[in-house]
This record gives C-alpha cells, sequence and structure tokens, in this order.
C-alpha cells in the first residue's frame, strides 16, 4: 500500500514527538506552530477548525477517541467492494479495498482495541 504524503507526515510527527520530549510539548501547547516548525511548511486548516494534539502514551490507560458524528450518514450508500468487504467476504483475489475510515485512514481499521475480555 503506498502512503500519502499527508500519511508520511503524520508519521514523522509522532515519530519525532516519541523521541524528543521537547518537541513533544511543544506540539502538545501549540500543535500548529510545532508542525509547521517540524516541516518548514504553512498547515492550511479549514476555517473553524483547530488542531488539538493528546499525549496519549501513558501505556497504562485506555483512550477512548470520540469522533464527530457522521454528516448525512441516513444517505450513505457503499459500492460493491465495500459491500462485500463488510458482508463479511473478500472481493476477488482476497483483495481487501482500501476505503476512507474514520481519521482518513484506509483499512483495515478497527476503532475498538482489544480492551474487553470474553
Amino acid at each position: 500500500m503506498e502512503f500519502t504524503q499527508e500519511q508520511k507526515t503524520y508519521a514523522e510527527i509522532v515519530q519525532k514527538a516519541w523521541e524528543d520530549a521537547a518537541f513533544k510539548k511543544e506540539l502538545v501547547n501549540n500543535p500548529v506552530a510545532a508542525i509547521e516548525k517540524l516541516t518548514g511548511k504553512k498547515l492550511n486548516l479549514p476555517e473553524g477548525k483547530t488542531l488539538v494534539v493528546r499525549d496519549q502514551s501513558d501505556e497504562s490507560v485506555v483512550y477512548i477517541n470520540i469522533p464527530a458524528p457522521a454528516k448525512n450518514s441516513v444517505d450513505a450508500e457503499l459500492n460493491e467492494e465495500q459491500l462485500e468487504a463488510v458482508s463479511g467476504g473478500i472481493a476477488a483475489g482476497g483483495y481487501i479495498p482500501d476505503f476512507p475510515f474514520p481519521g482518513g485512514t484506509t483499512g483495515p481499521y478497527n476503532p475498538f482495541p482489544p480492551i474487553f475480555s470474553e
């Protein structure tokens, strides 16, 4: 799977935060400035949006991110590949299709880590 430039930049930011405590602190306190400083590029957030970074690196804590509700979800339709994937099948040739998931990632995506025991 080919990564987009946005995904590569995201990985670079996270890696830098893991390796550099001062950068992580700056990223949490002023994310736009920290990212612009790291990348050398201006960050263009949509009008009315802010960027929030939370440090979720404490391994003794389980974090749950509550995303905004989907807009127009009543009108949403899946294409044939998406229907096949969610119906428990796999598309021809064993290919699992890439389609957008929450957070802008592509599949497979599991929003629920294995935190519940049976």
